[in-house]
C-alpha cells in the first residue's frame, strides 16, 4: 500500500467568477471539465496530472501565509513569470532565491490564499 501522488488541491472561494479569472489569466491555468456537482465550482489542470478545484460559496475567513498554509507551482522560467505577472497587474513579491538555489515568487489570489511560483535550481 502506498500513496502514489498528490491528485488535487481544493480551495473554498467567495467569488467563483473572480477566482476563475485569476487562475485562468494571472496563473495561466487551463480550465478543465468538471462533473455536475450540486454546488458551484471550477477545475483547473496543474501540470500533467494534478488539479486545482475551486469550490464556491466560502463565507469563513481564509488563514494563509507564505510561510504557512500555501501551495507551490513548479515553473519553468521565473523571469518570464515575473514579466507575465507584471503584465497582468498582479500584486506579488519579487523573485527571491532560497538557500538551496531555487527561486520563488509569492502572490495571493482574490481570497487571500498564498501561491508560490518556484523554479528549481
Amino acid at each position: 500500500m502506498k500513496c502514489k501522488q498528490l491528485d488535487h488541491v481544493a480551495l473554498h472561494v467567495a467569488d467563483l467568477g473572480e477566482s476563475r479569472r485569476f487562475y485562468a489569466s494571472v496563473l495561466d491555468l487551463e480550465e478543465m471539465p468538471r462533473p455536475d456537482f450540486d454546488f458551484p465550482g471550477a477545475w483547473f489542470r496543474l501540470g500533467d496530472s494534478q488539479e486545482l478545484h475551486l469550490i464556491g460559496g466560502r463565507e469563513a475567513d481564509v488563514s494563509s501565509h507564505r510561510r504557512g498554509t500555501h501551495f507551490a507551482l513548479l515553473v519553468d522560467d521565473i523571469t518570464a513569470w515575473e514579466a507575465h505577472l507584471r503584465s497582468q497587474g498582479a500584486d506579488f513579491q519579487p523573485p527571491k532565491p532560497r538557500p538551496d538555489g531555487a527561486v520563488q515568487i509569492f502572490l495571493t489570489d482574490p481570497d487571500g490564499y498564498w501561491v508560490e511560483l518556484c523554479q528549481a535550481p
